[in-house]
């Protein structure tokens, strides 16, 4: 019992004032919250597209959207201020293909075989082939043109 509720206690009041409002539904509020969104997408939010993959190299499924702040950090990436002095301008090239990567891929399905979650995908992506890796950037850059037209590609 805190402070307060003891002096509502010796002074004989209730928590809520009598013929107050005892619920927000009481004020006309709906506060009806679905707490399983999310749950059937994997957190997912917003929408998400599937681009193909050149050749039989799968299906990517990417977000439509970046927040500001993503925005943001993909900019300074990309001229490699995430990076250490020592760092070749290729290297920031390569953690700029990356970071979009993590940031707006929520799935790879290779040959009927889907791949989601962020840590299974990037383990995904260090492994893949020079041609699954081209197509990949191929399809972040047209990706970006159409939805993000804003935002430079790699």
């Amino acid at each position: 019992m805190g402070k307060r509720a003891r002096r509502r206690g010796k002074a004989g009041g209730s928590p809520a004032a009598p013929g107050g409002p005892s619920s927000f539904a009481d004020l006309g509020l709906d506060l009806d919250l679905d707490l399983d969104v999310g749950a059937t997408d994997a957190g997912v939010p917003g929408p998400t597209v599937d681009a193909e993959l050149t050749g039989d190299l799968g299906v990517l499924t990417l977000k439509t959207a970046m927040s500001p702040g993503t925005r943001t950090e993909y900019a300074a990436v990309r001229r490699g201020e995430r990076s250490s002095p020592s760092a070749a301008r290729e290297d920031a090239w390569h953690r700029a293909v990356e970071f979009l990567y993590e940031r707006l891929v929520v799935g790879w399905a290779v040959a009927g075989v889907p791949t989601t979650g962020q840590k299974a995908l990037l383990q995904r992506l260090r492994v893949a082939t020079p041609a699954e890796r081209s197509a990949i950037r191929d399809a972040l850059r047209a990706h970006l043109a159409v939805h993000l037209p804003d935002v430079e590609a790699p």
